[in-house]
């Protein structure tokens, strides 16, 4: 069997999301979040910097560099919870990712996925993706 197939076999299939889907996605939170009283929204970086400073623009509130009480802190996926559960105890904030790999206990998100797919967003490389996607399931 060539080496190819036998990758193909152990690794699931990438997930190429577009912009268009990230627009879908940013009005989803907006919908969400939208009669919520914010101080601000954080985005976890990297992938929740983008959808944060889209989601300032949408909802017409500041761009925090720093997460603090109240705000809205938002993540582009969750799938250990290792970046998002520093900000869990952030007093009177809500928490909110795009794609979320697990159903959301402490967490929002706007779509829930639980399938093995290496998840590549818009704003990334797919050549890089694919490195991050072999290191991740090589430590995990």
């Amino acid at each position: 069997m060539p080496r190819s197939s036998r990758l193909q076999e152990t690794n699931p299939p990438m997930r190429h999301l577009s912009w268009q889907d990230f627009d879908r996605a940013v009005e989803q939170m907006a919908r969400t979040c939208g009669g919520r009283s914010s101080s601000g929204i954080f985005g976890i970086p990297r992938g929740g910097l983008v959808l944060a400073v889209a989601l300032s623009h949408r909802l017409e509130l500041p761009l925090l560099n720093q997460p603090q009480p109240g705000c809205l802190v938002v993540d582009d996926v969750f799938e250990t919870g290792r970046t998002l559960a520093p900000f869990r105890e952030l007093e009177g904030s809500t928490l909110l990712v795009w794609i979320s790999k697990a159903q959301p206990l402490w967490w929002q998100a706007v779509q829930v996925d639980p399938s093995p797919e290496w998840i590549v967003f818009p704003w990334e490389n797919a050549e890089r993706a694919a490195a991050d996607e072999r290191r991740y399931r090589q430590e995990h």
